[in-house]
């Protein structure tokens, strides 16, 4: 098992700030942390990360086909760094 700084690479592919210090909201417990506290199941091609409170799935990724599918079901709310600020 890795932490949410795992994630930072495949972030970085498609956005333009550091998403490991974004905060997110659990849509299952409503705990808030910032994405690098996220727990990490798996690797490329397919991440999972899971809540370090309610270990339910927050965010899946998925590299395939030189695309990248992301799903953030689990995310309520992801709050972003402006870039500059």
């Amino acid at each position: 098992m890795l932490d949410g700084n795992a994630l930072a690479g495949d972030l970085d592919d498609i956005f333009t700030v550091d998403v490991t210090t974004a905060r997110f909201v659990c849509a299952t417990c409503g705990h808030s942390g910032a994405m690098a506290t996220l727990r990490l199941f798996g690797r490329t091609p397919a991440s999972v990360a899971r809540c370090p409170s309610c270990t339910e799935v927050v965010l899946c990724l998925v590299k395939a086909d030189g695309r990248v599918f992301l799903d953030t079901r689990g995310i309520a709310r992801l709050e972003l760094p402006m870039s500059g600020a």
